[in-house]
């Protein structure tokens, strides 16, 4: 009876019914929800598998994904085989799937004009003590790929790195780009280190067939674009 009773652990199943296994062969939509969650945990327990313990845990909480998902980390530990490392763990990989739901469910700007661009920026630039230099990577759509902030510096400018901005433009596969920065003064009239780096970066991109679509100056509610003023 004794030997009829031992915990069977992941390695003595056939490899098909082994979680990680049947995912590199079959791929990731051939596995259940417990599969998918044994593989996060790794190991069950000294009376459960993986597997048997993300059953366990499926079936305590209605089945549900997402009544599994609201459980805190400290919920979580009360599940034998579940420490402070899984736990974490296996918050860390539902909040990345209500990220990627978030991001999913909004819809990418589109940039068409300079007012789209600014209004879209401006939540990042306005009211600032200091100066920052942000950056919008778009698609061959003009849709917003990525915002980034590339700099940050004091009152009366910061330091712009073109090679930073090329890096971050290629590992996005960008199309287009749109460079801003804010004046703390109030004003927008472009200065001369403002139209020399506009002109550097245009020709640096332009090298990898991609596009300086604008240059922003963020002032006291009002902006300089120097697309619009044919600066570009």
């Amino acid at each position: 009876m004794e030997q009829l009773s031992k915990h069977i652990t992941i390695k003595l199943l056939a490899e098909d019914d082994r979680p990680r296994e049947k995912m590199t062969s079959q791929g990731r939509h051939n596995l259940s929800d417990a599969e998918l969650i044994a593989i996060i945990l790794a190991s069950g327990n000294r009376t459960e598998t993986a597997v048997q313990l993300s059953q366990r845990m499926l079936s305590e909480n209605n089945n549900s994904i997402n009544e599994l998902a609201k459980l805190s980390v400290n919920d979580l530990k009360k599940y034998r085989g579940i420490g402070q490392v899984k736990a974490v763990t296996i918050a860390a990989a539902f909040e990345l799937g209500r990220r990627r739901r978030e991001s999913e469910s909004i819809e990418k700007p589109k940039i068409t004009s300079s007012r789209i661009a600014y209004d879209l920026l401006f939540k990042r630039l306005s009211d600032l003590p200091h100066e920052e230099f942000w950056i919008l990577l778009l698609d061959r759509a003009n849709r917003v790929v990525k915002e980034e902030r590339l700099s940050k510096g004091g009152i009366s400018g910061t330091v712009v790195d073109v090679r930073l901005i090329c890096r971050a433009a290629i590992e996005n596969n960008t199309s287009g780009v749109i460079i801003a920065h804010n004046h703390p003064s109030g004003q927008v009239l472009p200065s001369e280190q403002d139209r020399a780096i506009t002109k550097k970066l245009k020709e640096a991109l332009h090298l990898l067939d991609m596009s300086l679509l604008d240059h922003l100056i963020i002032g006291d509610q009002k902006y300089c674009s120097f697309s619009d003023e044919g600066l570009i």
